[in-house]
């Protein structure tokens, strides 16, 4: 079991930048594949970033490619999202994500077994 709890969103001007956190407790973090995802208002979940346990490999949306970055510091327990270049699109609450199987960076929110309560990004043009 772990509890995800994210921080770091807020109101930016386009071409802005904003860092996310996601603290998460349990002694299991640093074996779990995390990822990052995000719900703008009448939307589907979209999947933005992964990043294995070891934080060595990563995968991104291509809405995302370039602007943003995922990392990870498993002796805090804590995910990141930095997020560069904000354009108005990227507007969304956004959720940090645990899958518990070693392995595969999924992209497909029925994958992640846990998640965070959200923190909304608005970003205006």
């Amino acid at each position: 079991q772990v509890q995800l709890v994210e921080s770091g969103g807020g109101l930016v001007q386009a071409g802005g930048s904003l860092r996310l956190s996601c603290a998460a407790s349990g002694r299991s973090f640093s074996t779990y594949v995390m990822g990052w995802f995000r719900q703008a208002p009448g939307k589907e979940r979209e999947f933005v970033a992964a990043i294995n346990w070891s934080g060595g490999s990563t995968y991104y949306a291509d809405s995302v490619k370039g602007r943003f970055t995922i990392s990870r510091d498993n002796a805090k327990n804590t995910l990141y999202l930095q997020m560069n270049s904000l354009k108005p699109e990227d507007t969304a609450v956004y959720y940090c994500a645990a899958d518990q199987r070693f392995g595969l960076l999924r992209v497909s929110a029925s994958d992640y077994d846990y998640w965070g309560q959200g923190t909304q990004v608005a970003v205006s043009s």
